[in-house]
């Protein structure tokens, strides 16, 4: 089983920064892939960036050369530096690592952008 936690998420103006963390226990060790999804009521929850255990990343494109995703395998804790935020970016964000065939999730943590 692996356990996922979120932090860092909170209120910032438009054009700020924030930094996501998200902090693995539990069998985690052997994760592959973890990314960072976003939620907004009404909507889907959408791909905004993945990483591999060998540094490999992926955005969406309505984030790339704004955020950057990182992982320290040493703290099995992942990361998601946000700059250049706009109102658009407002929503939960999640934690995201499939394992052994379950897909774990974080609880989410909201992040408000303001115009």
């Amino acid at each position: 089983q692996v356990r996922l936690v979120e932090s860092g998420g909170g209120l910032v103006q438009a054009g700020g920064s924030l930094r996501l963390s998200c902090a693995a226990s539990g069998n985690s060790f052997n994760i592959k892939v973890m990314g960072w999804f976003r939620q907004v009521p009404g909507k889907q929850r959408e791909l905004v960036a993945t990483i591999t255990n060998s540094g490999t990343t992926n955005y969406a494109d309505s984030v790339k050369g704004r955020f950057t995703i990182s992982r320290d395998s040493a703290k099995n804790t992942m990361y998601l530096q946000m700059n250049s935020l706009k109102s658009e970016d407002t929503a939960v964000y999640y934690c995201n690592a499939p394992y052994l065939g379950y897909n774990y999730w974080g609880q989410g943590t909201q992040v408000t952008v303001s115009s």
